[in-house]
């Protein structure tokens, strides 16, 4: 089912995936918001039935909820990250309808290890921050080589209008301090979890790959939502708009 690392040892692996959506949600309240009109845009798109590319799909939050909506859809869950895709593995243990791959999107080769040639749609949630613009505009034009004609690619991310610094630094001050009063009130922020992820026996080893990978925490870039369109534009993609946002997060949708 996956070539990612995994382990006899039981876990409890719906908790771990609650505790990473709870994680999540303390930077993301609207999380399953944008969750929710992705999948609205697959239906309308490439209809209840999809090939679905879950592009650094971390524990495997968009393919669980795609599973749960779409039950005929298929998931090929694609990331670097040994802890997350441990969680991801037991998590979908046995469930023929999801694929596992462990791949680095800035090697030139990843898409060699995917099980599909072609893909009807592709989906990323608040992950490809992670990358600089040049391996970020690269990707781009492989996962319009993966689409099919008439595929949808969609990106939920934080993408930054740096020609609003006023309102930019009003919504970030808000924001922060909003999550501040939810840490105090026990929300768990990234380096907490991490520290448990660290400390179980199950994720104690893939936990210490990842920091071997990635160090503390990897920063990319987060250019602008016209910065994405038209990177897509020149990719291969005929249609870019955004079909949800706030104040700091858009959901851009691109139609091959």
């Amino acid at each position: 089912m996956t070539d990612a690392d995994t382990t006899t040892t039981a876990a409890d692996w719906h908790a771990w995936q609650d505790s990473w959506d709870r994680q999540q949600e303390w930077y993301m309240p609207d999380r399953e918001e944008r969750f929710r009109i992705m999948l609205d845009m697959v239906e309308a798109l490439v209809g209840p039935a999809p090939r679905v590319l879950d592009l650094a799909c971390g524990t495997g939050s968009i393919t669980a909820r795609l599973l749960k909506r779409f039950p005929e859809a298929t998931s090929t869950g694609v990331d670097l990250d040994p802890a997350l895709l441990a969680i991801a593995e037991g998590t979908f243990a046995g469930d023929e309808r999801v694929r596992l791959v462990t791949a680095d999107l800035k090697d030139p080769h990843w898409t060699a290890k995917l099980p599909h040639d072609s893909y009807d749609a592709v989906l990323t949630a608040t992950a490809l921050h992670w990358l600089h613009r040049e391996p970020l505009a690269v990707l781009y034009g492989r996962i319009a080589e993966l689409l099919r004609d008439g595929g949808v690619f969609m990106n939920a991310d934080h993408m930054i209008d740096e020609t609003t610094p006023r309102i930019n630094a009003a919504e970030r001050a808000q924001r922060h301090a909003r999550m501040e009063q939810a840490k105090r009130e026990g929300a768990l922020d990234w380096t907490e979890w991490w520290r448990l992820a660290a400390e179980d026996p199950v994720l104690a080893g893939p936990t210490a790959r990842r920091f071997e990978i990635y160090g503390e925490h990897a920063e990319g870039d987060t250019p602008s939502v016209a910065w994405h369109t038209r990177v897509l534009r020149e990719r291969g993609f005929g249609e870019v708009r955004p079909v949800w946002c706030s104040p700091s997060d858009t959901l851009l949708l691109a139609l091959k």
